[in-house]
């Protein structure tokens, strides 16, 4: 008999997470049924959105997200043992599913992982996953950017808006990042070629913005929200686009402390266009947004980083570090 570790939900969060607000339980697995199969976790995601969806889950509650597994044990011809899958299945180390039940895709795709050739699994988790296709379609065919058009994005030195300022670079746009440090400044300059980037805790905002785009942003790729965002759009142009990813400086935030910014106000005076996005609503096209990114990175056209944690009893160190920005690219825990 198979026994799984499942992190669940100790404490309500108040304010930042605590490692001790989570913990480790075990559960004893039953023997595999027809359709199914045992698969072990490879490699686990931390997302800022995960804060967020955790609030108002009961004490006891698992943790959710998305892992890499390889089948072990298989009750299905499609899912042979030995071939990894990317599922919705949580923080546990071994899990069940049946490849029939239309629940296993009810929120994120699951599916067999497709040949990357020699990059690392954990891929599959960032930029040829979810927070790749977040980047994707969310710019590409929500934004609709154009050559020459100038493009500021937040958390630029995240998963997400590392990846953003990529792909506006290769569809021709100048790209503008704010992030959280030195190092990520450099990195955002040095290697993935932003335009500019800023560290918004040294750097007043709308000064940086009156130096880099003088005649207004012609989109913005908020991941951030918050006091920053207020300034951003103040900036932006005359029928901007502004997509709202993410707002992970108001995660932590306690019941009447979370900032406000001016996007009802800037919408009505300067006829701002303003999307909130999230990628679950492009589940159908999964695949092509994968397909598209792993071209870019073969072409040398995209880069990656990841923030390695190991083991899955540091789960919640990772969880939090990636909530206070501590990671560069795509925070991943490995087993």
């Amino acid at each position: 008999m198979v026994k799984t570790r499942i992190y669940t939900l100790a404490k309500e969060f108040h304010g930042e997470p605590k490692e001790s607000d989570m913990k480790i339980v075990e559960k004893d697995l039953p023997s595999l049924k027809k359709n199914e199969i045992l698969c072990e976790a490879v490699c686990w995601s931390v997302d800022p959105y995960m804060r967020s969806f955790i609030s108002g889950s009961s004490v006891g509650s698992p943790m959710f997200g998305q892992q890499v597994a390889k089948i072990i044990e298989s009750h299905h011809p499609d899912y042979p043992v030995g071939k990894h899958v990317v599922g919705y299945f949580g923080w546990r180390t071994y899990t069940i599913a049946d490849v029939t039940d239309s629940r296993l895709s009810s929120f994120f795709p699951f599916y067999i992982l497709p040949d990357i050739g020699d990059l690392p699994l954990s891929l599959a988790l960032g930029v040829l996953g979810m927070t790749g296709n977040t980047a994707y379609f969310g710019l590409k065919e929500v934004c609709k950017p154009k050559s020459g058009e100038i493009v500021v994005v937040t958390g630029a030195a995240g998963a997400v808006g590392s990846q953003v300022g990529q792909i506006a670079r290769i569809l021709g746009c100048r790209v503008i990042g704010f992030t959280g440090s030195d190092e990520k400044v450099k990195w955002l300059t040095e290697e993935l070629k932003f335009d500019k980037a800023y560290n918004y805790r040294t750097t007043n905002i709308s000064e940086a913005l009156n130096e880099s785009a003088p005649s207004g942003a012609d989109i913005y790729f908020d991941n951030v929200g918050g006091a920053i965002s207020t300034t951003v759009i103040d900036h932006m142009r005359e029928r901007g686009r502004i997509l709202i990813c993410g707002s992970i400086s108001t995660y932590n935030a306690t019941k009447g402390d979370k900032n406000k910014d001016n996007v009802k106000d800037a919408t009505s005076t300067k006829h701002l266009k303003v999307e909130h996005f999230a990628v679950t609503s492009w589940k159908s096209h999964w695949q092509e947004g994968i397909k598209q990114n792993l071209q870019w990175i073969r072409e040398g056209k995209l880069l990656w980083r990841e923030t390695i944690t190991q083991g899955f009893e540091n789960m919640p160190k990772a969880f939090i570090g990636m909530l206070r920005g501590e990671n560069i690219g795509k925070a991943i825990v490995k087993a």
